[in-house]
């Protein structure tokens, strides 16, 4: 019993099966719908089928199958036709349909072929030029050939349509820059049309026209402008010369390029550029800008008072134009078409120079500016002035441009001068008697001395004596006395004090110069006179006569064999000796400050003595021109008293 039960749900399973299937059946046949009988099955699309039946009464949705050996696609639809998607291009299917209702479904109903129809091509189009599109695929599946039609985007025109079975095809003559839909779909054998694509592709722009091309020389840039060009997006302007390419870019109908380099020929064109791509440039306008700037300027003064500019030729440049202004606002200038131009100049200025290249298109730029210092002016009023035998002061106007003044005197072998910032000089430690070349130069930092300023001579003045001696011969009179000095022949001596005036002319080297009062101060001026009338001024130190003679001298007994001497102070300071000269010695004694006399001691008593009371000069010198007075000192009689006075001497 166990081996039955083991074996009867293999046989069973099969059995129930059957008597289900059986069973089934029978209630199918007793309330399933009608099965669907297929009219027709056809592809329009390459991925579908659409299939078209009877309507069967009591079905609510129907149930379509497609199947091609590999694969069963089942689609549930409401009603005829239905279709079936999801399909293979170019492959044929069976199709069957059951009917469904809410007691079920029918069998499946005879089995209808059909064939979807081919895929669409996949397109690549491009616009080669202005007036072409190109369109371009691939191979589809079981395509003998293709149709491709074109046709403006906004429906207006004709429509142009080619057959081909090539993968590839070229519409001519369109409009430039506007859009167009193309159309294309592939066939088969049959002549059957498969699916089609569409796309839209606008021709690439005309290239733009009117170009007009405006310069600007100061700011070494263009404008360019162009009439507005049919489907352009955008424009591209270039510049093109041999050394460099600028553009710009822009969606108006004008564009400006900088930063042109000058001296420097372009030539510009402009682009039209859309989806499509860009024109073909047009007729390249050829734009020269203006020439750079002169270099390697140079400026010469050769001969003072011409100044030569020169200058390296520059490409582009058809004529110059140098200018030359000095820096008291005066401008010149010159126009030439070489490399060089000369000015008048003038000393004592600074030019400033500048040089500009000119062509069609105007001005170069700026350069460098160059600044050209001439040499300072000369002095022209020079006055020389002898001061004295070895000095002259010279004055001078001041001139234009000159920050020193350099001053000499030369003789052949010596230069003596001075350099000042002030129009005046005085030359010291000249020769006497001697001819001078004098020059004074003016100078600048700059420019340095002006060599070509002319000289003058002047002669100078008879030598002053090396050295001038003055001896009192007397009391009232002077001899003053020099060394021969060179070139003169006639001297005249001066003393001067505020008492008066004593002079003498001699040709000899001594003058002898009265009326001379004691104790004054005087100025000795010695001139010396050449042949020709020249005075050399020679000033010496001043000299003091020497203090006046005293009066009233006197001498008493001091005791037995002392006497004082006694006199009468002159006028002024003066410091005093007092000699008593006698057979038995020379006696001396000299007062103290402040007083009139002195005392001699132990002078030897019956003798005869003169007496001289004497200044002392400042030099300590004893004069001995005072008046002698002769006293005989006895020796009798009273020890004091007055001693007797024989008479007077003159001095000696």
């Amino acid at each position: 019993m166990s081996n039955r039960m083991a074996g009867g749900p293999k046989k069973c399973w099969p059995l129930i099966g059957f008597s289900l299937i059986c069973l089934k059946m029978v209630a199918s046949a007793k309330t399933a719908p009608e099965i669907p009988t297929i009219d027709q099955a056809y592809s329009k699309i390459s991925n579908s089928i659409t299939v078209e039946w009877a309507t069967v009464p009591g079905a609510t949705s129907y149930l379509l199958t497609a199947e091609d050996g590999d694969t069963v696609i089942e689609t549930m639809v409401a009603n005829s036709p239905g279709t079936v998607t999801g399909l293979k291009a170019a492959t044929l299917y069976q199709i069957t349909i059951r009917s469904i209702s809410a007691t079920g479904r029918s069998q499946a109903s005879p089995p209808k072929q059909a064939k979807t129809v081919l895929a669409a091509p996949i397109l690549e189009v491009s616009s080669p030029s202005p007036d072409s599109i190109l369109v371009q695929w691939e191979a589809v599946y079981m395509a003998i050939g293709f149709s491709v039609s074109i046709m403006r985007a906004n429906g207006l025109g004709r429509i142009w349509k080619e057959n081909t079975t090539n993968t590839s095809l070229t519409f001519t003559s369109l409009e430039a820059g506007t859009l167009y839909t193309i159309k294309a779909y592939a066939w088969n054998a049959n002549g059957t049309p498969g699916d089609d694509s569409t796309c839209n592709q606008r021709t690439s722009p005309p290239a733009p026209a009117n170009i007009q091309v405006s310069f600007d020389s100061g700011a070494l840039k263009a404008s360019v402008s162009w009439a507005p060009t049919e489907g352009a997006f955008n424009y591209t302007v270039m510049a093109l010369s041999d050394s460099s390419e600028l553009s710009c870019r822009t969606t108006l109908s004008a564009c400006t390029i900088s930063s042109l380099q000058c001296g420097t020929e372009y030539l510009i064109s402009v682009l039209a550029s859309n989806d499509a791509g860009a024109s073909k440039s047009t007729s390249a306008e050829a734009l020269r800008t203006v020439a750079c700037a002169p270099g390697r300027v140079t400026i010469q003064e050769d001969p003072p008072g011409h100044l030569s500019v020169a200058w390296s030729d520059v490409d582009l440049g058809d004529y110059y134009v140098a200018f030359v202004k000095s820096d008291d606002g005066l401008e010149v200038h010159c126009n030439t078409s070489l490399t060089q131009c000369n000015f008048l100049s003038e000393c004592g200025f600074t030019y400033f120079i500048s040089v500009f290249a000119y062509n069609k298109a105007g001005q170069s730029p700026l350069g460098d500016v160059f600044n050209y210092t001439t040499a300072p002016c000369c002095p022209t009023d020079i006055n020389p002035v002898l001061v004295s035998s070895d000095r002259v002061e010279i004055v001078w106007s001041p001139v234009r441009g000159a920050e020193l003044y350099e001053t000499k005197a030369v003789d052949g072998f010596t230069v003596v001068e001075c350099n000042d910032t002030a129009p005046a000089c005085t030359l010291s430690a000249l020769e006497c008697d001697t001819k001078y070349n004098i020059t004074v130069y003016s100078f600048s930092e700059v420019r340095g001395s002006n060599m070509s300023c002319t000289s003058q001579f002047i002669t100078t003045v008879p030598c002053c004596p090396a050295g001038l001696t003055v001896t009192q011969v007397t009391q009232s009179l002077i001899n003053v006395s020099w060394t021969v000095g060179t070139g003169a022949q006639t001297y005249v001596t001066v003393l001067e004090s505020h008492t008066g005036q004593s002079k003498c002319l001699t040709h000899q080297n001594q003058c002898l110069l009265g009326c001379i009062s004691c104790g004054v101060n005087y100025t000795v001026v010695l001139k010396a006179i050449s042949a020709t009338g020249l005075t050399a001024d020679c000033t010496y130190q001043s000299y003091s006569s020497s203090a006046c003679c005293p009066l009233g001298v006197k001498l008493y007994r001091l005791g037995p064999n002392g006497i004082r001497i006694y006199w009468q102070a002159s006028r002024g300071s003066a410091n005093y000796s007092t000699d008593l000269y006698g057979s038995k010695g020379i006696f001396t004694c000299a007062p103290s400050a402040g007083l009139s006399f002195c005392d001699v001691t132990e002078i030897p008593c019956g003798d005869v003595y003169t007496v001289m009371v004497s200044p002392v000069a400042e030099t300590g010198l004893k004069l001995t021109f005072c008046p002698q007075k002769i006293y005989s000192v006895t020796c009798s009689g009273s020890t004091l008293g007055m001693v007797i006075y024989r008479g007077k001497r003159n001095a000696e």
